[in-house]
């Protein structure tokens, strides 16, 4: 299979396309057939080898880190998922490789894709949602408190906004009065956007 492959860390070190064999499935594994697959920072950060010292990547390493697809086949230990499933993953942290044909994934990490996402929207939604979520479990939110998110018309904002409406969460986000308008739809509270005025004393001006 074709695959994605980092073999040396480095700002400009490549990752370059090479064929590489389709992984063997434990009893507890899904192979997955790779039909989308999302790009975020930490791939850069992870190929420049910034987060090194908390996953230690062997190299060669095959990228990626979410991706969407299609179950082609499951371990002995699988009942979960059938060939043909459509499926999303966040892959573990110590067993990346989005960035290829196949996957072989542990079921636990895999959801069944909804019927309203296609494959690239599917492939978009694990990490950021996640690190909400966990976001949203580490602060101990309460019914009443708000929420602020700074920079919210981002990829992160974009999914952590509507989470945060969901479980009934007022949400206030900051950014430039040009993206507030995309984002408002998202479920905001309010929009706190700043805008510098170019004088001899620059300032900042909130508005809401």
């Amino acid at each position: 299979m074709k695959a994605a492959v980092l073999n040396q860390y480095g700002t400009a070190a490549p990752v370059s396309v090479q064929e590489v064999a389709v992984p063997e499935l434990a009893d507890t594994e899904v192979l997955v057939k790779v039909k989308a697959a999302g790009v975020n920072p930490v791939d850069n950060l992870i190929k420049n080898g910034n987060i090194w010292p908390v996953a230690p990547y062997s190299l060669p390493l095959i990228m990626g880190n979410e991706l969407a697809g299609e179950v082609e086949a499951v371990g002995s230990s699988v009942t979960d998922y059938l060939p043909g499933d459509r499926v999303m993953t966040r892959l573990p942290l110590e067993k990346i490789g989005a960035f290829a044909q196949y996957v072989a994934v542990d079921a636990r990490w895999l959801c069944k894709t909804p019927n309203y996402l296609s494959d690239v929207e599917a492939a978009a939604v694990p990490l950021t949602a996640l690190t909400a979520m966990e976001a949203f479990t580490l602060l101990e939110l309460k019914q009443g408190q708000s929420l602020f998110i700074s920079g919210g018309s981002g990829g992160f904002g974009a999914m952590a906004i509507p989470l945060a409406k969901a479980f009934g969460y007022p949400v206030y986000t900051s950014g430039s009065a040009e993206n507030r308008d995309r984002s408002w739809p998202w479920g905001l509270t309010c929009t706190l956007t700043t805008r510098l005025k170019t004088t001899a004393n620059s300032s900042t001006t909130w508005t809401g």
